[in-house]
């Protein structure tokens, strides 16, 4: 656990703020909210990571870490929605995809609840960047809607990912998603994607 937590606190430390969530009120239907996580890398990557993750884990995590992330998320979504401050949101989803990516590629095992604990942090941030992009004179319910079934979606990708790639070649290609997710995340903090 403390080795989590030491990468967690280097990779914040390290991390610019990102890009991906550039202002507020980009349109806030459930068509908006939808289309938004699937137009980010940050979001695509961490969401495919936390079914790729899950899987890895198996058991109970398999639906766990997937709920717990979109519960908190839209707990995120409405803090932002109600434009309530939460610290270190873009450092914590380029974190995010760091982390995340590397554990699955670590094969990193927590008890399924510390699982639940990593996720819930990360769903907050996404949740709050989403949420404070919503246009203030429209009703951006409809909006969270749309991004928590976006997420949902990633995260079954992720679980079917993970699945398929057990069969092929257990181990080894979802450690090399891992690193994609790794990568993606690297990239992000150093502005080339």
């Amino acid at each position: 656990m403390r080795v989590i937590s030491t990468w967690i606190v280097l990779t914040l430390a390290f991390v610019k703020s990102a890009s991906a969530h550039p202002g507020i009120g980009l349109g806030a239907s459930f068509a908006g909210g939808v289309a938004h996580p699937i137009s980010g890398l940050d979001h695509i990557a961490a969401m495919t990571a936390v079914g790729l993750w899950a899987t890895v884990k198996g058991g109970r995590a398999l639906w766990v870490w997937p709920s717990t992330f979109v519960a908190i998320m839209l707990v995120g979504g409405l803090l932002g929605l109600a434009q309530i401050a939460v610290p270190f949101v873009e450092a914590g989803i380029l974190a995010s995809v760091v982390m995340l990516g590397l554990m699955v590629a670590l094969v990193v095992n927590p008890p399924v609840w510390v699982g639940a604990v990593i996720v819930g942090v990360f769903a907050l941030l996404h949740g709050h960047a989403h949420g404070a992009e919503v246009a203030h004179s429209v009703n951006g319910l409809e909006y969270i809607a749309g991004f928590l079934l976006a997420t949902a979606i990633l995260h079954a990708v992720g679980i079917g990912l993970g699945v398929s790639l057990q069969r092929v070649a257990p181990g080894p290609i979802n450690r090399i998603a891992g690193v994609i997710c790794v990568a993606v995340g690297a990239g992000l903090c150093a502005g080339v994607l």
